[in-house]
């Protein structure tokens, strides 16, 4: 279905559509040089010593767990409300998905709610920066010193996300970004692993090409472990590229937009707006916001031409997590609200004030 006013729109400019034709034009359309800048582009916006680059989030987390040695027999804590995909990592490489409930206003799992889950067999918690709100960093880093554990953060929407004057990326031992359409800075799929550790960035670069190591002596190619083929693709990483180089502007528009929204909400007493505590700078992938009779709203919005949608999954819900799939850790209060009340905003690069306006208005209208 087609909205007047859509929940997001890519940023195709004039300049990304030149960044294509150029590797069309080039014959070399898979994963090369322009990945590479890509990769390097991140790294520097960062601040991460390493950046490698994938065709989704979801290999991203996979491969990194592979890296840090997670297999069958141990255990990742996850928070329950995330998309699927955080925790379907986890059961890829057979370890098992320790679910645990999430804060009821920041809709983050916190650190106190990740050690009531850890046991002797925990070797990794992955955190979530939900819809660019980073985590509780400090917090998991005490984690990780008191357990001996690994923090991954699953940063998929947190591109451009500050924590204490940090950036997102940096912060824990490795994060993995998404550039599903759904995200600012976007290749249509795709994925980026940034982390200081060069021996992990080597081990995720060689097992996304198969396995391969440097040339032998005669110049003939070795595989040294097995592996697999998740390449970005130079046309991707050109999309990407473009757009990293406005990622700045970008962010700014965005921040004005929420603060928009929030100022525009602010007298509408039965919607509840996004946290952002005053040490953090959200990236505002998604600006959410928690209304009762959300279903109902949503379809009233929806038949209006503004296109909204539900903020992610509860995972205890689903079967894929249930029946011995995953260990569910205590009571679900906060991701049961969040997956039942929270609501996502349309916001994109080139939004008018009169479209904000009118999705304000709209979205009162439904709540009276």
């Amino acid at each position: 279905m087609s909205y007047r006013i859509p929940l997001i729109r890519p940023y195709i400019s004039k300049r990304v559509k030149t960044m294509i034709n150029e590797v069309l034009d080039s014959g070399y359309l898979t994963e090369g040089p322009v990945t590479r800048q890509f990769e390097s582009a991140v790294a520097g916006y960062t601040g991460a010593g390493h950046a490698v680059a994938f065709t989704s989030c979801t290999t991203g987390l996979e491969t990194a767990l592979r890296v840090l040695g997670v297999g069958p027999g141990d255990e990742v804590i996850v928070p329950d409300f995330t998309y699927p995909a955080t925790a379907g990592a986890v059961q890829i490489v057979g370890a098992t998905p320790v679910i645990v409930d999430v804060d009821p206003d920041t809709m983050l799992m916190t650190p106190e709610l990740a050690e009531e889950a850890i046991s002797a067999s925990t070797k990794v918690i992955i955190p979530v920066s939900l819809f660019g709100l980073p985590f509780d960093h400090d917090g998991f880093t005490e984690l990780k010193k008191k357990y001996e554990v690994w923090i991954l953060e699953d940063a998929a929407c947190a591109l451009g996300s500050v924590y204490k004057g940090k950036r997102t990326g940096t912060l824990a031992d490795i994060s993995v970004f998404s550039f599903h359409p759904r995200k600012f800075i976007t290749t249509g799929e795709g994925g980026m692993v940034t982390t200081d550790n060069g021996k992990w960035a080597e081990a995720m670069n060689r097992y996304k090409h198969f396995g391969m190591g440097k040339p032998g002596d005669r110049g003939e190619l070795v595989f040294l472990t097995p592996g697999t083929n998740y390449k970005m693709s130079n046309v991707q990483a050109a999309i990407g590229l473009a757009q990293m180089e406005d990622i700045d502007n970008l962010l700014a528009e965005r921040m004005n937009l929420a603060e928009k929204y929030t100022r525009l909400l602010e007298p509408v007493k039965s919607i509840q707006c996004p946290v952002e505590p005053e040490y953090i700078s959200h990236s505002w992938q998604s600006y959410t916001v928690f209304v009762k009779g959300r279903d109902d709203i949503m379809r009233k919005m929806r038949n209006q031409g503004i296109e909204v949608q539900i903020g992610t999954y509860a995972l205890h819900m689903h079967p894929a997590f249930q029946d011995g799939n995953a260990k569910l850790r205590g009571q679900f209060h906060g991701s049961i609200r969040a997956f039942e009340e929270a609501l996502v905003l349309p916001m994109y690069h080139g939004m008018t004030s009169q479209e904000q306006t009118e999705v304000v208005e709209k979205l009162s209208e439904c709540v009276e």
